[in-house]
């Protein structure tokens, strides 16, 4: 009872931290919506918007490492940059964009439909360019990491074991990829397996900053 408690507890949490997350997209959404239309209103949204990331991120990092504090057998923390795990890192980019590449090369074929999430990305950037980059850029991949990575992890796998480490990168990336589409089909394979890659990656490094990188330097490539 005390353990079905528990995880109804954390499974519930889990749910409020990624409604704080969408209900901030949401703002940026209708900041996008509103730029040409009626410019004050977009800033005010995003505004908000800005107020509402400061607001996360505070509440993002208080409870990671309240997590950490409590029950930290992987001991996940701060590890040293150095030359050393730079390169892995840099590997690991490379693999993204290999896996990005092949994709590309399935849909140039027309062998794999073009995801419809990147259609509407690429419309709301050219409709409100600079915050829709900021956000996809900067804000989205600290967010993004703190939630599927770091907090899913110290949620529900949080022990140090193969079958633990496993199936919490595996279900950490495909939820990551369901939410990239909102729905189950072959473009959120796609998805899922950039969120393997970076869930891999806070695994081994055993730091969030890595991902948080990795993650940032997928997405600056996109954009560019």
């Amino acid at each position: 009872m005390a353990y079905i408690r528990r995880q109804g507890l954390r499974i519930g949490a889990f749910i409020l931290l990624l409604a704080a997350y969408l209900a901030n997209s949401v703002l940026l959404e209708f900041a996008t919506k509103y730029a040409n239309k009626n410019v004050g209103l977009a800033d005010r949204f995003i505004g908000a918007m800005l107020i509402m990331v400061a607001v996360i991120l505070v509440l993002y990092t208080w409870l990671y490492h309240r997590q950490l504090k409590r029950y930290n057998p992987r001991h996940f923390g701060r590890q040293p940059f150095n030359w050393h795990r730079i390169s892995q890192l840099l590997l690991l980019f490379v693999l993204m964009l290999a896996i990005q590449i092949a994709w590309s090369q399935l849909i140039t074929r027309h062998l794999l439909p073009m995801p419809s999430n990147q259609s509407a990305l690429d419309g709301q950037i050219q409709q409100l360019p600079f915050w829709n980059t900021v956000y996809g850029v900067l804000i989205a991949p600290v967010l993004e990491e703190c939630l599927f990575r770091g907090f899913f992890f110290n949620f529900f796998f949080s022990k140090n074991s193969p079958w633990s480490n496993v199936f919490g990168v595996f279900i950490s990336g495909l939820l990551f990829g369901y939410l990239h589409t909102m729905t189950f089909s072959v473009t959120t394979l796609f998805y899922a397996s950039l969120g393997w890659v970076l869930a891999g990656t806070y695994l081994h490094f055993k730091d969030l900053r890595y991902s948080i990188a990795l993650h940032f330097m997928n997405n600056l490539w996109a954009v560019l």
